[in-house]
């Protein structure tokens, strides 16, 4: 039997989103045993990756709760930015954030993190290029390929995944 049988994860996605980021921790989530859905901002019933990768979504944020799901997961690339103008999104996250579910945010992700208020007083890390977004949102930044932080899981770039989703799936293991 698979480790992650039963668990239920979401990944968000939006247009743009970094092609690697979704779908390496939704096929090893889906290796695990997990059900994996993917749940978009509503804009549209199916996304383009940074690479032109296509994901169907099975469900808008608007039709999701919470609740459902055991962890999130937040991918990168551009999705982010499109993804934190959907006031649900954020109170998605944020709602996640306040039921102590893991969250899992891989580069770009972070601005997602911000946006929900779920960075202040945590250690976590991201793509570079938003370390100041990040401090500024209240964490304490590092550069590791994975940090955890109480229900927060963060890594900073795609050559990180193999980490990230060791973490992820270490978590959710745990978490019985």
């Amino acid at each position: 039997m698979a480790s992650l049988t039963g668990k239920k994860v979401a990944v968000l996605v939006e247009q743009d989103y970094q092609d690697l980021e979704v779908w390496y921790p939704a096929l090893r989530l889906r290796e695990e045993g997990a059900g994996v859905e993917f749940i978009g901002s509503g804009s549209a019933p199916s996304y383009r990756g940074k690479f032109g990768y296509p994901v169907e979504v099975s469900r808008s944020v608007h039709e999701a709760r919470p609740e459902e799901f055991d962890a999130l997961v937040i991918p990168g690339g551009w999705a982010p930015d499109f993804m934190r103008r959907e006031p649900r999104m954020i109170e998605f996250v944020r709602e996640f954030n306040r039921l102590g579910r893991p969250i899992a945010s891989i580069c770009h992700g972070g601005w997602m993190l911000a946006s929900a208020d779920a960075l202040r007083g945590r250690r976590a890390t991201s793509f570079s290029a938003i370390r100041d977004d990040m401090v500024n949102a209240g964490c304490d930044w590092v550069d590791e390929e994975v940090v955890v932080d109480g229900n927060l899981i963060t890594s900073r770039k795609p050559d990180d995944l193999p980490a990230f989703c060791r973490e992820l799936i270490r978590v959710l293991r745990r978490e019985g």
